[in-house]
């Protein structure tokens, strides 16, 4: 994993971006004294629970091209215009050609950073566990602004007509998630629910 300094205008480029850079897989390090929730191909020695980068230098990747993607949403065609003075940015800052890469799921984002193919990331909040822990990806920025990052609330949607109307209504009942990787529309709720005795 190559962990580069990156101007602070773009930690502060609204993105929650996760840098990828190193070669993944067969000997990240030969001898691991500690991985965490690591995938086998990373070591986290110093255990601030992301991958370190390689000891071997030739593992280190600088390519000629960056690929950047953001999260999967319905319309990527829409997201390539709008991230592109961030990827014209970065391009000047770093002096690299930055290309934009739609990807269609939070997994094939997730896949496409841990074989290499996809180098600079804005993951959702739920994926972005599974790209440190599978891809190796190492989170340097959030959106957000001067003051404060980004959030948001999750929400329980019900039809009109229904007879729900609190959580304590869904006691014992069945309820939908989303994705199995969506924070808010999952392992949020899966987090929460058990202690609202649902």
């Amino acid at each position: 994993m190559i962990r580069q300094a990156i101007p602070t205008a773009l930690g502060a480029a609204a993105l929650a971006a996760l840098l990828g850079l190193s070669a993944p897989a067969q000997a990240q390090q030969d001898v691991c004294s500690h991985r965490g929730a690591l995938d086998d191909a990373y070591c986290d020695e110093d255990r601030d629970l992301v991958a370190d980068p390689p000891r071997d230098p030739s593992r280190l990747r600088d390519p000629s091209t960056l690929v950047f993607a953001y999260t999967p949403v319905e319309d990527p065609a829409l997201y390539a215009n709008q991230f592109r003075p961030f990827t014209d940015y970065l391009s000047q800052c770093t002096g690299k050609r930055v290309v934009y890469f739609q990807v269609t799921s939070n997994a094939a984002q997730v896949e496409a950073m841990r074989s290499g193919r996809l180098h600079i990331a804005g993951f959702s909040t739920g994926p972005t566990a599974f790209a440190v822990n599978l891809a190796g990806a190492v989170p340097f920025a959030v959106k957000g602004g001067p003051e404060h990052y980004e959030s948001y609330r999750v929400q329980m949607l019900v039809r009109a007509d229904s007879p729900f109307r609190t959580l304590a209504d869904l006691k014992g009942k069945r309820v939908a998630h989303t994705s199995a990787t969506s924070n808010s529309g999952n392992l949020a709720p899966r987090a929460f629910f058990p202690e609202l005795g649902l």
